[in-house]
């Protein structure tokens, strides 16, 4: 076969449970505008995981990829069970080509890990993200159980085991809440000396725009850029935090690494539970159906997302943005916002973010920043305010 020039898919999301024990108010999978969860399998079965498998390994052989990064995702991906999750690694270990580089990567709430999990993440060399929005007060805002209890202590009882081995710990995912105070958030998170932390914006759209206290002024910009200060003030911190990185290499004319930020195309692609393919699975937070293509892994190859039209706005960099983002001095770094908090009905992506404001004053704090200690800037980089 002859490779597209698209490109191609490198990171492959396997939905492997459909379930979750705990209830994050915030979730898009469960408490969103789409609902379809409650029409799919509860966990992923081995049939699916296997023709998954085949579709990977030929993607890899069409697009001559040396290495691939599988994703297992939620829900919560624990609910699985050990012995489940373990037949769906060994399939998808077996069914990518041996010269081929698999990197496991696992996201859980870590309420549910185990020595049995971390013994089975051992054998597979699964790294592990847990899902904590900060201290207890602070975590339990959203991340609440089913019965309407705290889940930060089995969180933290999770985390503490995981620490105990240190090479499967990829890190802590954080949804920023202007009720917390930043720095003492990311305080408490470095505390547990994670290599990475990623925080994320809470989902919204123009339709359903994110809760501020002044609609007038960057409150998210300005809750992040008082992480970027704490951060930077304690260098016996060895972590990185995702989102403010990535603004420092974008601005410094490197390519970053997460879809949220840049105008690099998406490279990750969405295998659920029942074995059907989505581009984008936070777009669920948009509006019922915006994720889903028709697809499946049992009928179409990954090439058939890469081309479906629902995808294509995913791949034209400045050119499917609205036009004030296409001419906007920090476009190559905010790359117009992650896609699902541009929608409107209107005028569906070609809006600036919701989050716009925030990304520009985030933005320009960071390069400021650089620009007193002495870094030289790319091309991306505005003048200082």
């Amino acid at each position: 076969m002859t490779p597209s020039p698209q490109t191609p898919f490198r990171t492959f999301i396997l939905k492997v449970a459909n379930r979750c024990n705990i209830n994050c108010d915030y979730c898009y999978v469960f408490n969103s505008q789409d609902q379809a969860w409650q029409g799919l399998p509860a966990r992923m079965s081995v049939d699916v995981a296997r023709a998954a498998a085949l579709r990977i390994a030929e993607h890899l052989s069409t697009y001559g990829l040396r290495a691939v990064h599988v994703v297992l995702h939620g829900g919560e991906p624990l609910l699985a069970g050990p012995q489940h999750l373990e037949h769906v690694l060994r399939i998808l270990k077996d069914g990518v080509p041996a010269e081929t580089e698999v990197f496991f990567e696992l996201q859980t709430n870590g309420t549910l890990i185990s020595e049995t999990w971390l013994d089975l993440f051992e054998r597979y060399a699964v790294t592990v993200g847990v899902s904590l929005d900060g201290p207890p007060a602070a975590n339990d805002r959203h991340r609440l159980t089913h019965a309407s209890r705290s889940s930060a202590a089995a969180a933290v009882r999770g985390i503490e085991l995981l620490r105990s081995r240190p090479r499967l710990f990829a890190g802590l995912l954080a949804v920023v809440d202007l009720a917390n105070d930043p720095v003492e958030v990311h305080d408490y998170l470095a505390s547990f000396e994670p290599p990475v932390i990623d925080f994320g914006l809470p989902h919204g759209t123009h339709e359903a725009p994110p809760e501020r206290h002044d609609p007038t002024a960057p409150e998210y910009g300005l809750w992040m850029s008082r992480v970027y200060d704490a951060w930077l003030a304690q260098p016996q911190y060895q972590h990185s935090v995702r989102m403010l990185e990535d603004i420092v290499a974008l601005s410094s004319g490197a390519r970053g690494a997460v879809e949220t930020l840049g105008l690099a195309p998406p490279s990750s692609v969405v295998i659920e539970s029942d074995g059907t393919i989505e581009g984008v699975d936070t777009l669920r937070s948009v509006e019922e159906g915006a994720s889903w293509l028709g697809l499946d892994v049992f009928n179409e190859s990954f090439d058939a997302a890469i081309h479906h039209p629902k995808l294509l706005h995913r791949q034209g960099g400045t050119a499917v943005l609205a036009e004030q983002c296409q001419s906007c001095p920090v476009v190559e770094v905010c790359g117009g916002g992650y896609l699902p908090h541009r929608f409107s009905v209107a005028r569906g992506y070609r809006n600036p973010s919701v989050y716009c404001t925030d990304l520009e004053y985030l933005i320009r704090h960071v390069q400021g920043s650089l620009q007193r200690h002495g870094w030289t800037l790319g091309p991306a980089a505005s003048p200082s305010p």
